[in-house]
């Protein structure tokens, strides 16, 4: 790897050889107990039909598309911090040769990477209970990523932006979880009151999960596609660039 970039996300993946064990059995029992919980267990309690399709079907491309989002977020806010604040690894790596795009550009690639495993993780499990009725579902691999960028890139700005991990509380609490509730995962947007409906349209991981929810199932969209496209990747360039000039302010005197 010659690439500054390649070099930093060579970092990341030499440490995630020693802990990748751990995450790939989580990332292949959490979907398993999810659909159990939810399409399973839930679904007995609900029509078993929703959009035309069997609730669990409905259900999984929501839950792979809110995974993404999770693990986006996830990585993207205490690692980040940490990087900053306790291990100060961004600091050793900006006294190199490399620049704040090679290190926010490095790191970035590394989470959608975790973003891919986990949602690939995820499909297998979809695929294993019959949920997939579209062959346009391995397009979901591509939709993960963006999810995980227009996602993580804007949280990686947040985390470098702030000096106390509370407020990365307050984001997953306020932010990601109302996020992940409202969204179309588990229940049609179009069931929300009007103003809540206005709200969900503005949410990145609604955008989300109509465009998983086509590649799966081939059902159509509220949107065209190319605007669910454009409005996830207007979230990922805004994120990248918050995140250059966050990074560029503490690590450039």
């Amino acid at each position: 790897m010659g690439h500054p970039i390649a070099l930093v996300l060579e970092y990341y993946l030499v440490s995630y050889r020693r802990t990748w064990r751990a995450s790939a059995f989580s990332s292949f029992v959490l979907p398993l107990l999810t659909v159990l919980g939810f399409g399973l267990g839930v679904g007995e309690f609900v029509d078993r039909r929703v959009d035309g399709v069997p609730y669990l079907d409905f259900l999984m491309p929501g839950l792979v598309a809110s995974t993404a989002l999770q693990v986006a977020v996830g990585d993207a806010s205490w690692p980040v911090m940490g990087n900053f604040q306790w291990f100060k690894m961004y600091y050793a790596q900006v006294a190199s040769p490399l620049r704040v795009g090679d290190i926010v550009g490095g790191h970035q690639v590394f989470i959608q990477f975790r973003v891919l495993l986990s949602s690939a993780a995820f499909l297998l499990v979809a695929a294993l209970f019959g949920t997939l009725r579209s062959p346009w579902a391995v397009a979901m691999l591509a939709i993960v990523v963006l999810i995980g960028l227009a996602a993580g890139a804007p949280t990686m700005a947040f985390a470098a932006a702030v000096e106390q991990d509370s407020f990365l509380i307050l984001l997953l609490r306020f932010v990601i979880i109302p996020m992940s509730l409202f969204s179309g995962v588990f229940f049609p947007v179009e069931s929300l009151a009007v103003g809540l409906r206005a709200v969900a349209y503005v949410l990145p991981l609604w955008h989300g999960v109509e465009l998983c929810r086509l590649a799966a199932l081939g059902s159509p969209t509220a949107w065209p596609v190319v605007a669910h496209v454009g409005y996830l990747g207007l979230w990922a360039v805004a994120g990248l660039g918050l995140s250059m000039l966050a990074f560029r302010r503490r690590l450039v005197r």
